[in-house]
């Protein structure tokens, strides 16, 4: 049903159609990252904005994480849109065009996901959270047809399921070994210091 819905996103938008850690991954130009770029430990996360299981982790461990792991250096995290709907793919791309404020998106996004995704009209309140972070409608709008960022995000998600095998969200790629699900801190914790 996801790769279904993936997939009507794609059509939906009218898309026809691009240091990472593995020797197989490779580098996006659209990748953002957070930490040291040679801390000991990478990991790739894969989510979906309209997830709820990657809104939890953002919300209940994530925080933690960026303290002890991130801000002292022993974590590169790099964050990857999988998109299962177009509204993920319509956050996803506000994030982008956001420019330094991406990850400050993402979090605000993730935080209140329940009340856009479930307003009347899912966009306007997109467009509205956007407005107060600092990007005009206008500057939504022009995003939103930005059919390249599309591109990109997609065949990055595409990659990530033919690499890592990712089929669901969040998936995390802890130096090069995928893992799947919401953790709580102590289980994440553990998962980064058995690969450091």
């Amino acid at each position: 049903m996801q790769k279904f819905l993936s997939s009507l996103a794609v059509a939906a938008l009218f898309l026809l159609g691009g240091s990472a850690y593995a020797a197989s991954d490779k580098s996006w130009g659209i990748d953002e990252v957070m930490g040291k770029a040679d801390a000991p430990i990478t990991v790739i996360e894969y989510s979906s904005l309209t997830c709820p299981h990657c809104a939890k982790f953002h919300s209940d461990t994530f925080p933690q994480v960026k303290k002890d792991w991130i801000d002292t250096g022993k974590v590169k995290f790099i964050l990857r849109d999988f998109p299962w709907d177009p509204l993920a793919q319509a956050a996803s791309m506000i994030s982008h065009c956001s420019g330094d404020r991406y990850f400050a998106f993402i979090d605000t996004f993730f935080h209140s996901q329940q009340n856009w995704e479930h307003a009347a009209s899912p966009l306007d309140a997109l467009k509205g959270i956007a407005r107060l972070g600092g990007m005009p409608a206008e500057e939504v709008d022009k995003c939103l047809q930005n059919k390249q960022l599309l591109g990109e995000i997609e065949a990055r998600k595409d990659d990530g399921a033919k690499v890592y095998g990712v089929d669901s969200t969040p998936t995390f790629i802890i130096n090069g070994k995928a893992v799947s699900g919401d953790k709580d801190y102590e289980t994440f914790a553990k998962l980064l210091k058995d690969a450091h």
